[in-house]
């Protein structure tokens, strides 16, 4: 038990840190977006088409918030005609690789975890 990772007294600690990255990349969609451009830029049309479901208006602020975190850059090449604009993943998005890693190991051993949960339930019910 002394190796436990979670120590009351230091997730105390933690917690004012741990706020601040839930602030910054928290919600439904900042993940998906910083993901959407790990293939290389995208327009706002091409984004909202990749991320089924995402208004216009939420996605412009999301974008607002990303770019102003440094997790994208919004690319305005003004010789086209309109304006073209893409957005583009930064370096610091980067950081951001082991939390995706570890978000996706932990959301896929969590489903694991339920589907078992499930069929066990499943189970007794059939034998109740």
């Amino acid at each position: 038990m002394k190796d436990r990772v979670l120590h009351a007294p230091d997730c105390l600690e933690r917690l004012p840190a741990i706020d601040d990255a839930l602030y910054v990349i928290g919600g439904k969609w900042k993940l998906r977006i910083i993901i959407a451009l790990s293939d290389g830029n995208k327009r706002f049309n091409e984004l909202q088409r990749l991320l089924k479901g995402i208004s216009a208006r939420v996605l412009s602020n999301e974008l607002k918030d990303l770019e102003q975190n440094g997790f994208l850059k919004r690319i305005v090449y003004a010789e086209a005609s309109p304006p073209l604009v893409e957005y583009e993943r930064t370096e610091y998005a980067d950081t951001l690789k082991q939390v995706v890693m570890s978000l996706h190991e932990w959301g896929a051993m969590h489903k694991k975890n339920i589907m078992q949960r499930s069929k066990e339930e499943m189970v007794t019910n059939d034998k109740g």
